[in-house]
């Protein structure tokens, strides 16, 4: 198994007339799953690297059939009601790229999403891969990179950070440990599918025998997955590794969700309740590969 994505997804593209639509539409047809439809307003009854495109979700359903996912490329200020568009259709998984997305944007879509039984990864994310299965987003950048640097494997990937996402991935598979899926969940202070939320889905696969978690200042998202372990709610072995070690209060560290304030958020603190709750943390990046080995061996199957 994987979550998010396998290889029997059924895709739309929102937005794939664009460029950004087009390049990672041919990752997708070229790593997986199925992109059945594409959404341009407009646009309907052209095609994209042979993909159907339509003026609207609802039109692409009512044509293609039932709709799994959808990935938007679309501008930022837009992403609200492409996405909505697409849960009101009955997707029940869309993956918003786009960074910048305005804030209140967000928590009305997180209104809808609970309204209409959906969910939603990001904004400001690279997506979701399940090696040799699939991919939603943009992670891996050409099908042939996806294929040579992810390999399939039982380790799962949670990621605030898009350039980690890739880095965890590539340098666990260089020491021999396949992913079974990666997910970054974007770097922004509200996004739909945080930490804890990925973490319950690899709770429930029986395909995942351990979590690699990259976790940063900002939000209080490995902090609420350290009370997740404790309540019992995450039983699987944990490796996390966090960054902003060196950021003080106010700091802004790379992503519009890491920003250190109040006493809530800090490195030590997030270090501190994983600890306490049972994670395994990695001080140093470079020793992320060797410790999830000794712990993955551990693991009895």
């Amino acid at each position: 198994m994987s979550i998010l994505v396998n290889e029997n997804t059924r895709v739309v593209v929102q937005g794939i007339t664009g460029r950004e639509g087009q390049v990672r539409t041919k990752l997708m047809l070229g790593y997986g799953p199925k992109v059945v439809a594409g959404v341009t307003p407009g646009r309907g009854g052209e095609e994209v690297l042979g993909v159907p495109v339509f003026d609207a979700v609802q039109d692409a359903v009512k044509q293609v059939g039932g709709i799994d996912a959808s990935v938007v490329f679309v501008p930022a200020r837009a992403a609200l009601e492409a996405a909505k568009v697409a849960m009101d259709s009955g997707v029940k998984l869309v993956v918003i790229v786009p960074d910048r997305v305005p804030l209140h944007d967000v928590m009305k879509l997180a209104k809808h999403a609970r309204q209409t039984g959906a969910v939603f990864l990001g904004p400001n994310t690279l997506g979701c891969l399940s090696p040799g299965k699939g991919v939603l987003g943009m992670m891996g950048g050409s099908p042939e990179a996806a294929r040579k640097f992810f390999r399939p494997g039982r380790v799962g990937i949670s990621s605030r950070s898009g350039g980690i996402t890739s880095s965890m991935a590539y340098y666990l598979n260089k020491a021999g440990i396949g992913a079974s899926t990666i997910v970054h969940v974007g770097g922004d202070s509200i996004v739909g599918l945080p930490h804890p939320a990925v973490l319950k889905l690899f709770e429930a696969d029986p395909d995942t025998d351990l979590v690699v978690m990259f976790g940063e200042i900002g939000t209080t998202q490995e902090e609420r997955v350290a009370e997740m372990m404790k309540r019992g709610e995450f039983t699987k072995p944990l490796v996390a590794y966090i960054g902003g070690k060196q950021a003080e209060e106010g700091t802004r560290f790379s992503h519009a969700g890491a920003i250190v304030e109040g006493g809530r958020g800090g490195y030590q603190s997030k270090v501190d309740a994983l600890r306490d709750a049972g994670a395994v943390i990695v001080e140093n990046f470079e020793d992320l590969p060797a410790v999830t080995g000794r712990v993955l061996a551990k693991v009895e199957r």
